[in-house]
Parts: structure tokens; C-alpha cells; sequence
């Protein structure tokens, strides 16, 4: 005799209903249908699967060794023939701000020529942990992440920190050169409290920033720093990612570099993601060979 589905299937019900009536109503067959269905599989496996000795049935010990293999079958096979199953879904990458600035591109480009079969969605969204710790991404672009992310973490690379300040502002005057911490300190300083980084713990203690302007997101601090209400700190990708008529990115010393991670969870929520990861690392590694020229405003 030869197993089928329906065979599985009467077996599971008669063990999760724990008797052939409540089974039988459960598939929609008759009694003495199930009560075949269940000996015609106890034949071909050569035991008894289910103890029918008592008004409440029970499972033998094979039915009980044999009930994990039934839901594993039972379960392969309603995906494998699940028509939803055919459409790839979309592997998401979020990121709150910048992503990979100019290096971006590149890595979309590269995964649509290397992964055609699966689309790769970037998504932008304003918190510390880029979307990840909610489910709405599979793989999250952090800056210094925070611990609440609960996501496994690999260092892509460090990007220098750069000062972000109206482009009439003196601070942005040509041939001025970097900036220091300290030329920023007596001046409001625009904090994204969503998914920003920076803060006035980034100065020495008694030298900080007395005012802050604080924002939601990327758009809000470009636009508090444009009209003059403020200054930034952010990093180089931002210079490359957020260009601004209105806003100078001036070099900064004396600031630590920002880590870069990639974030995901374990185990991954998508097939893809250890390919997506092997690329960035390519794509940060590629770019970091190429030769840099001066540092842009």
C-alpha cells in the first residue's frame, strides 16, 4: 500500500482529538472511513499506532515515536504545495538614515545583478533599530545601535564624523578648514531623538552644548540646521546620502568614527540575508580600497 496524505492526516486527528468520533467530524468523513483509513497505515507500518482498548484512545509508544514524523510530513508537504510558497517574498533592508551613503547605489545595483530571483527592498525607517526589532525588516544598517535591537551584529566598517552647518554660517567659510568640538559647543545643537546618535555627552564634561533643538527625523534636522536655528554632528554618509543647498558638511576633529553594523535576528527571517550580508561586507571592503580625494562640504 502505498502512504498518502490522507493517511497522515486521519492518524494526526485521531491523536490531537483522542477519539475516532471527534476526528471523523474534524475531516468530514465517516467513522468507519477514519477507523480504516488508521488500520490500512497501522499495516503498512507494521504496528500499532493507536491503543483502541479504552473509550479515551491513546497513542502506543510507536504512535507517540511516529506522531513528530506525521506533523513534519504533513507540514513539509502544505508548503511545498502552498501556492503562496511559489512568490518570492521581498528581502527588506532598513536603515534610519543614510544607509550606505554613496556606496548605496552600488549595492543595489550589485544585488540585482547577482540575485535577480529576489527583490531587494530599501527601507527607511526612523528608529534606533531601523525596523528590526519590530519585524518590518530582515537586515537593519545601524549607527552605534542600541541594545534594545535583540539582533545579531556584524562591524561593516567606521565612518569619520563631519560637522553640518549653515552654508552662510562662518564656520563654513572657505579655506577655514575642520572644525573641533569645541567651535561647535556654544551653539544649539540639533538631536534627533528617534534614531540620531549624537548628543551633548559627545563633548567633554563642562564644555558641552547648553541648547539643543530636538527633531524626529533626518528632514527635521536638515531643516533646523538650513535655517540657521542650529548645528549637527553626523557622519560622512550623511554628507553623501542628504545633500543640501542650504547645509555645509565641514570635517570634524577630535570626534571618535561611528561603527557601521549590520543587524539581524537569529535565526535570520529570510533565506537571503547570509547573501546580503557577504555583499556589503564586499561592497564597504571594495569602496574602502578605492583612493579618497579631499574632504567634501
Amino acid at each position: 500500500m502505498t502512504v498518502e496524505l490522507r493517511h497522515l492526516r486521519a492518524f494526526l486527528a485521531i491523536a490531537e482529538e483522542g477519539s475516532i468520533t471527534r476526528a471523523a467530524a474534524r475531516l468530514g468523513a465517516g467513522q468507519p472511513t477514519v477507523s480504516r483509513t488508521l488500520r490500512r497505515l497501522e499495516d503498512h507500518m507494521g504496528v500499532l499506532l493507536v491503543d483502541r482498548s479504552t473509550h479515551h484512545l491513546e497513542l502506543t509508544r510507536e504512535g507517540r515515536a511516529f506522531l513528530d514524523r506525521a506533523r513534519a510530513a504533513v507540514a513539509a508537504a502544505d508548503a511545498a504545495l502552498d501556492p503562496a510558497g511559489l512568490v518570492v517574498r521581498p528581502l527588506r533592508l532598513g536603515h534610519s538614515w543614510a544607509a550606505l551613503g554613496d556606496e548605496t547605489t552600488a549595492l543595489l545595483r550589485r544585488w540585482d545583478e547577482e540575485h535577480p530571483g529576489v527583490p531587494l527592498e530599501l527601507l527607511r525607517i526612523d528608529d534606533r533599530c531601523a525596523g528590526l526589532a519590530r519585524g518590518r525588516v530582515d537586515v537593519a544598517l545601524l549607527r552605534a545601535p542600541a541594545a534594545g535591537c535583540r539582533a545579531r551584529t556584524e562591524l561593516l566598517r567606521t565612518e569619520p564624523r563631519v560637522a553640518a552647518v549653515p552654508a552662510d554660517s562662518p564656520l563654513a567659510a572657505p579655506g577655514r578648514g575642520p572644525l573641533a568640538l569645541a567651535d561647535l559647543a556654544h551653539l544649539p545643537l540639533a538631536v534627533n531623538t528617534v534614531s540620531g546618535i549624537t548628543t551633548p555627552a559627545l563633548w567633554p564634561q563642562g564644555h558641552r552644548p547648553r541648547r539643543t533643538v530636538e527633531v524626529a527625523n533626518t528632514d527635521d534636522w536638515l531643516a533646523a540646521i538650513a535655517a540657521g536655528r542650529a548645528v549637527g554632528v553626523t557622519t560622512t554618509a550623511t554628507a553623501q546620502a542628504h545633500r543640501h543647498h542650504s547645509v555645509a558638511y565641514v570635517p570634524l576633529t577630535g570626534a571618535p568614527a561611528v561603527p557601521v553594523v549590520l543587524a539581524w535576528r537569529d535565526p535570520p527571517g529570510h533565506p537571503a540575508v547570509p547573501a546580503l550580508l557577504m555583499l556589503a561586507h564586499r561592497v564597504a571592503g571594495e569602496a574602502a580600497q578605492e583612493p579618497t580625494g579631499p574632504g567634501s562640504r
